[in-house]
């Protein structure tokens, strides 16, 4: 009996310390989520997601005046070296399809060939032509000596004869300065239509002359040394092998000046209010997130656009980076916060102290005995801390979590 009697007490102290150890942890881990009001500075920023480029940049561009031998059609890039390649001036870059370029010669040089038969043909018929117009001016001049000689020899002759004679003579005379001005006009005609297939000719190997050096220009070389970093087109898809290049844009890649590098960003519609130009920014990259940059807002766009995919309205900004490092390259991904406001010398609370309901803002403090509610003023407030202008002070501390029954909790009023 007195065994049943002693294992019963010995359960009865295991529970009640049971009961003492867990209550005593319980009081504990609530205590330990009260924080106490900070006082310092408290920046509001906004968080963005942007994109490294170059400032500044070269491109490296493809054949010029395509437009000009009539290609109106894109190019196919045959050929398109690794992005992210470091090339010497003078290096290969890209190979483009010259296919049409090559059958477009071709045909210029079939109508060359005519061409030049052409003008040959003109300058012989030409040379023809004026020589039996010479043969024909000798001829008459002949003839208007002939005349001369009957006049000379019809002198003893009666009136009617020397009078015919004479006529004769005149009439000579009048062929042959007709001759003479036909053979100047069919001179100066002579000369136009050879200057008209001579131009054809000069203007079709002109043609074909610019045709060869714009071929020339189908293998692509790096104008400087750099990293060849590939182009954009409107739609953000990047030029690559297998990739066209019109003839109004014919960008194949771009040379960068790492030097100087901006992040590209997009800020919602509800946020860029806040930015502005000046603005102090702290950037961060995805891929080396222990180095942290500064740098300022330099362009906000003014009007919005719609990204894909989404119905929200977006701003761009363009933010100047302070340092230049060896590890930054374009199209890295980076974590932007613009600083829009700082206040200093405040008192603030994490968000998730703060409470409300319709009617006032409170938070909860542990008075030791029991919890009660105290009613503050807020102010400003980023993702993290909100201020405190009223109703805190320094050395105060406050609950992270709702104790049991908060209803039931003293309500302290300003």
């Amino acid at each position: 009996m007195k065994k049943k009697i002693l294992i019963t007490v010995g359960v009865a102290v295991l529970l009640l310390a049971a009961t003492w150890y867990f209550a005593r942890t319980e009081t504990t881990a609530t205590a330990a989520l009260s924080v106490p009001v900070r006082q310092g500075l408290l920046e509001v920023a906004v968080v963005t997601t942007g994109e490294l480029e170059a400032k500044q940049s070269e491109n490296i561009y493809g054949p010029e005046n395509l437009r000009s031998i009539q290609i109106w059609s894109e190019i196919k890039i045959n050929e398109l070296i690794p992005e992210g390649t470091v090339v010497d001036s003078g290096d290969f870059v890209a190979s483009l399809d010259q296919t049409e370029v090559v059958s477009k010669l071709k045909d210029l040089e079939n109508e060359l060939d005519k061409l030049e038969s052409q003008y040959t043909k003109t300058m012989l018929d030409t040379s023809l032509n004026m020589r039996s117009a010479r043969n024909d001016l000798v001829n008459l001049k002949f003839a208007m000596e002939e005349a001369q000689i009957a006049v000379d020899q019809s002198q003893f002759e009666p009136p009617a004869t020397q009078r015919q004679a004479v006529i004769n003579r005149d009439k000579s005379q009048r062929a042959y300065d007709q001759a003479v001005e036909n053979y100047v006009l069919k001179q100066e005609k002579a000369q136009a239509e050879m200057q008209e297939v001579a131009a054809t000719l000069d203007q079709a190997r002109r043609k074909k002359d610019r045709m060869v050096q714009i071929l020339g220009t189908f293998t692509v070389y790096a104008p400087k040394p750099g990293m060849v970093i590939y182009q954009r087109d409107w739609r953000g898809k990047k030029t690559q092998t297998g990739s066209s290049i019109s003839p109004w844009d014919n960008t194949v890649a771009v040379l960068p000046d790492l030097s100087k590098m901006i992040s590209k960003t997009y800020v919602n519609e509800i946020d860029i209010s806040k930015v502005q130009k000046g603005q102090p920014v702290r950037i961060t990259i995805d891929a080396f997130p222990e180095r942290q940059y500064s740098g300022v807002v330099d362009e906000v766009a003014n009007i919005g656009q719609q990204m894909q995919g989404s119905d929200a309205k977006v701003f761009e900004v363009i933010i100047n980076v302070d340092q230049s490092d060896t590890i930054m390259r374009p199209s890295m991904t980076t974590k932007n916060e613009i600083i829009t406001a700082a206040f200093d010398n405040i008192l603030a609370l994490p968000i998730d102290a703060v409470h409300s309901n319709d009617t006032l803002t409170f938070v909860f403090i542990d008075k030791g005995t029991h919890v009660v509610r105290k009613e503050i003023k807020t102010g400003a407030s980023n993702e993290n801390e909100i201020i405190v202008t009223r109703g805190l002070d320094a050395e105060d501390e406050v609950l992270l979590t709702i104790p049991e029954n908060p209803d039931d909790t003293k309500l302290i009023t300003l």
